[in-house]
């Protein structure tokens, strides 16, 4: 369940025109954040990424499902239902959920480790991300921020 600060950034996001994933990445922050403070743990880096990103769909923000080769069928089919969720019952109150079980997910999650979102373990994600795409497409995504950073200095 996202926290309401969590919602209003994705929301202001969204009104200034960014692009999905930006506003997913609140989510991802929040996950991060969540684990970091010990309410609870993940097995690895992508699966605390993956939580966010759920979150996220099941919250509205119109992400696509993963391309077929770059994750299992259930991974796949997993995020059209939370997008066909965020679609037709936006972000569900605690109360949706039966208490049995929120708190059986809550208590397997805590068992988990928490350094799977230490800096170093991000630092590697994210290398790992970037060398499975093209030359071309870190050139680019460079290119982009640079311009980013020219006009918000100009503001």
């Amino acid at each position: 369940m996202p926290e309401k600060a969590t919602l209003e950034r994705a929301r202001r996001d969204k009104r200034q025109g960014k692009s999905p994933s930006t506003q997913a990445g609140e989510f991802v922050k929040e996950q991060i954040d969540r684990i970091r403070k010990g309410r609870h743990g993940a097995r690895n880096t992508k699966q605390a990424i993956a939580i966010g990103l759920s979150e996220a769909r099941r919250a509205g923000v119109p992400l696509g499902s993963p391309r077929k080769g770059s994750t299992s069928a259930s991974t796949r089919r997993k995020a059209a239902q939370d997008s066909r969720r965020g679609r037709t019952h936006p972000v569900r109150s605690e109360s949706d959920v039966s208490p049995r079980r929120s708190a059986a997910t809550q208590r397997a999650l805590k068992r988990e480790p928490t350094r799977t979102v230490s800096r170093s373990a991000l630092s590697r994600q994210a290398k790992s991300a970037a060398s499975r795409r093209s030359h071309a497409d870190r050139s680019r995504a460079a290119r982009k921020a640079a311009r980013t950073r020219e006009t918000r200095a100009s503001m």
